[in-house]
């Protein structure tokens, strides 16, 4: 019998040939689920140096961009090609990158690894110290023995978990230190990579452009590349004013840090300049381990801290944030707070540092959406409209 295949029994096979491997693909994933994690885990490990490849090109081309807009072509009177741009700008942008890499591991490094391992080994003696002191106001206080004991029992307790907490994290540093060292294979591949990715970073665009274009209508292929520029722009903004913004935030800390002569400075920099790329959350993150830090040495000081800290993040919140990202979110403090609380629940610091942006695009994705419904109905898009 001759089956005439027309549109209807063609759809309905390709869609009943896709609910079958789907059902196959979930029966293995519960049935072999430690065998597919290994095979994941394996693809995972090969694709890492082509996404750390593409993260990085992301990442430099705004070096890149600087120097082909920003200085070639505002200085060269008469216009180079392309390629003698792309290549001049790629020598500059890797260049500055080694320079930062250099600086940051001469000078920086050594000196946060300094602090961090002259703090471990004053710890026993800084808890001794704590230690006796508890001891002296316990006992100048009218206190019956028994609560002496009880008091006294409990700061043992935290003085030994403080103490072993810092006999385990030496083992924990020298095991991060160790992976990275074993990722530096990766960080060259990524690197390489990243080099060929942006020499020529519009055939790159083009290549995606062109497979879209092919497999989708064309009001999918538009909407795809809006949404596309949109997270450029978005993501672009904020994670370029970002890093701008928190190495401010580092060089005012250190320098306000040396004035006050504050102990471990350059580790107390190194915290609070890295964790302020984290929104909202930032200065509580890197605040409350500083503060800890001093309070051991200096209890005057670490108010001092928390006053010069207070200080500079209502600098940051008020006059250099605003100026160096403007409005490049776009969303409210309160859709900010949910999506750090959702972003940092299941992908930890990383969700908490894109987490942001990534709300921001699917907020005006939607935005936009529920804008253009409402036209087609007749009603008014403004958010004042609906307040009555």
């Amino acid at each position: 019998m001759k089956i005439n295949w027309n549109k209807k029994y063609t759809t309905i096979a390709v869609y009943s040939l896709i609910v079958i491997f789907l059902s196959i693909s979930f029966y293995l994933a519960l049935t072999k689920f430690s065998k597919l994690s290994e095979l994941t885990n394996a693809f995972f490990a090969i694709l890492k140096p082509f996404i750390l490849g593409f993260s990085l090109a992301y990442l430099f081309n705004f070096i890149l961009e600087f120097y082909e807009k920003g200085i070639i072509d505002r200085y060269t009177k008469d216009g180079i090609s392309l390629k003698k741009k792309r290549a001049l700008s790629l020598i500059l942008t890797y260049l500055t990158v080694v320079v930062v890499i250099t600086l940051f591991m001469m000078f920086i490094l050594p000196q946060v690894a300094n602090s961090l391992a002259r703090l471990l080994t004053d710890f026993p003696k800084i808890m001794d110290e704590l230690y006796s002191y508890s001891s002296k106001t316990i006992n100048s206080l009218n206190m019956s023995e028994e609560s002496k004991m009880m008091f006294d029992s409990k700061v043992n307790e935290l003085v030994r978990k403080a103490i072993e907490f810092a006999t385990n994290l030496m083992p924990y540093l020298a095991n991060a230190f160790l992976n990275v060292v074993k990722s530096v294979w990766n960080t060259i591949l990524g690197l390489i990579i990243s080099i060929y990715i942006l020499a020529d970073k519009e055939g790159f665009f083009a290549i995606c452009k062109k497979f879209i274009s092919a497999v989708f209508p064309v009001e999918v292929t538009e909407r795809i590349l809006y949404v596309t520029r949109l997270s450029n722009q978005i993501f672009g903004r904020f994670i370029a004013g970002k890093i701008l913004d928190s190495t401010i935030i580092a060089f005012l800390t250190f320098i306000i840090l040396s004035i006050t002569d504050m102990p471990y400075k350059i580790l107390l920099t190194f915290i609070i300049g890295v964790t302020n790329v984290i929104p909202f959350f930032g200065p509580f993150i890197g605040a409350i381990p500083s503060v800890m830090i001093v309070l051991l040495i200096d209890p005057v000081k670490a108010l001092w801290l928390i006053l010069i800290i207070f200080v500079i993040q209502q600098l940051d919140g008020n006059i250099i944030g605003p100026k160096i990202l403007g409005d490049s979110i776009g969303i409210s403090s309160f859709w900010i707070l949910f999506s750090l609380l959702i972003a940092g629940k299941f992908f930890g610091i990383i969700g908490m540092i894109i987490g942001v942006p990534l709300f921001a695009i699917i907020y005006t994705i939607i935005g936009e959406s529920v804008n253009t419904k409402l036209r087609k109905k007749g009603l008014p898009v403004s958010k004042e409209a609906y307040k009555k």
